[in-house]
């Protein structure tokens, strides 16, 4: 028996060492990324890797910035660039939905690397004298409803849903911007918006004579998440301890999801994929601190049954690692069904090209439900 478990042993760190030894040899000369603007922390993570790439493999990364969804996820496309640290777009890419609800654009065939997820909230900051202690309060209350960004009043409702509530359930105030969502709170005007914890918005409502307050998403109230994860499969539960009002010491039970979430198309090749994601899983020590919230892209962090389904060259770095399960294989192959419904809901299509916007939005989403519900996934977005 002791020799068989050696025998074991020996075979795993003798995988282990082909697969570094392949990812070495696999790692690009160069490559391109896209990330959020130039003071984003999603940027400067996305150098802090490149750094640590160039360092250990000599590779020289180039990382373009984007001041909108538009413009990060386009390279990437276009096949203008490799790789995108993105936000949640990219889960609005795989559904087809927003912005991807466009002929220029349809479902896309994406596929993550690693997400990288902080001790930050996403949730619903409401003014501290409006009484809104649980979601639950924000019944009849009066929340900011911003205009041309359905992502921001998606996750509103995401949060609204907790409390078994929806838009119906509130007092929609018309905001032409995020800024304007909080400006609007501390003027008098508005009860709660939607946000992250560390932005400088709620930190500016905190200030104000209405003072800030988290609503909690009790981590015991499977309920209430299951509401929550039903109308967007893309959060997950966190004790957040960064951000306004929060700290180590008064963490509060919120939302979030990942940011950046580093994806690629599905027809990227596998070697240099895990090539990548083993180099950042090995040196993470290189990168995690030479950069704001870069702490979450640890491998104790990755979450194997997301939301968007797994490259296959990353998936060969997490069953080298030990974290590929059957669940999460089986929950893979799911997602990767659940785009081909989609796709081929959109290439059955007639008449794309000749639809006004707005018609083809709405003529897609029709079709889109129909083609997911007949194949017996959730549309989440109806």
């Amino acid at each position: 028996m002791r020799d068989f478990n050696a025998a074991v042993i020996a075979a795993v760190a003798g995988a282990s060492l082909l697969l570094a030894g392949t990812a070495a040899a696999d790692m690009p000369k160069k490559t391109t990324w896209t990330a959020y603007g130039t003071t984003s922390s999603g940027y400067a993570q996305s150098v802090a890797i490149g750094n640590m790439m160039k360092k250990h493999y000599g590779t020289n990364m180039r990382v373009i910035p984007g001041k909108n969804d538009i413009s990060r996820m386009a390279p990437l496309r276009d096949n203008k660039a490799d790789y995108c640290a993105c936000g949640v777009a990219a889960y609005f890419g795989q559904e087809g939905v927003y912005i991807f609800a466009d002929k220029a654009w349809g479902p896309q065939p994406l596929r993550l690397l690693m997400t990288n997820i902080g001790t930050f909230g996403l949730s619903v900051a409401t003014a501290k004298d409006a009484g809104i202690k649980t979601l639950a309060d924000l019944k009849g209350k009066r929340i900011s409803h911003v205009r041309g960004a359905p992502a921001l009043n998606w996750n509103v409702g995401a949060h609204l849903a907790f409390a078994g509530l929806t838009w119906d359930d509130v007092v929609k105030v018309p905001v032409s911007g995020f800024a304007a969502s909080f400006d609007a709170i501390i003027n008098g005007q508005s009860d709660a918006a939607f946000s992250s914890t560390v932005s400088p918005s709620p930190k500016k409502l905190a200030a104000s004579p209405r003072g800030l307050w988290w609503p909690r998403l009790p981590h015991n109230d499977d309920a209430g998440w299951a509401r929550t994860l039903a109308a967007a499969p893309v959060y997950n539960k966190v004790n957040a301890t960064i951000g306004s009002e929060l700290s180590k010491d008064a963490p509060a039970q919120l939302a979030n999801y990942p940011y950046p979430i580093l994806i690629a198309n599905a027809s990227k090749g596998a070697g240099e994929v895990s090539a990548i994601v083993a180099a950042m899983v090995k040196h993470y020590d290189d990168y995690k601190s030479a950069a704001k919230g870069a702490l979450g892209w640890r491998i104790e962090n990755q979450n194997m049954t997301w939301a968007m389904p797994y490259h296959d060259g990353a998936i060969a770095v997490w069953k080298d690692k030990g974290i590929w399960t059957s669940a999460a294989e089986a929950h893979n192959t799911k997602l990767i069904e659940r785009q081909a419904v989609i796709k081929s809901a959109w290439d059955a299509m007639s008449g794309k090209d000749d639809m006004a916007k707005e018609d083809l939005k709405a003529a897609w989403s029709k079709a889109r439900v129909a083609a997911l519900t007949k194949a017996g996934f959730d549309p989440v977005f109806k």
